[in-house]
């Protein structure tokens, strides 16, 4: 999640060779929601980590995360 634009998703996407599409939160409301922004009109996200299980409910949610190795970890307890 990110608060980037679509087209600045994309063009990351693209540069990294991601073949999967980037969500975007242009509002920040989801960032807000989940306490990765402390208001709509923060600038940047945190690096939290948040897992919602199927039934819609957080299932884990961390405060800090490191975004090169929380993927893998998440996979792994999942």
């Amino acid at each position: 999640m990110s608060f980037d634009t679509p087209q600045e998703n994309r063009a990351f996407a693209e540069k990294f060779g991601f073949d999967f599409p980037l969500l975007c939160d242009v509002d920040r409301a989801m960032g807000v929601a989940y306490g990765a922004a402390d208001s709509p009109q923060s600038s940047n996200a945190q690096r939290i980590g948040v897992i919602v299980g199927p039934d819609g409910r957080i299932a884990e949610w961390l405060p800090k995360v490191d975004p090169s190795t929380y993927p893998r970890d998440a996979l792994k307890r999942l």
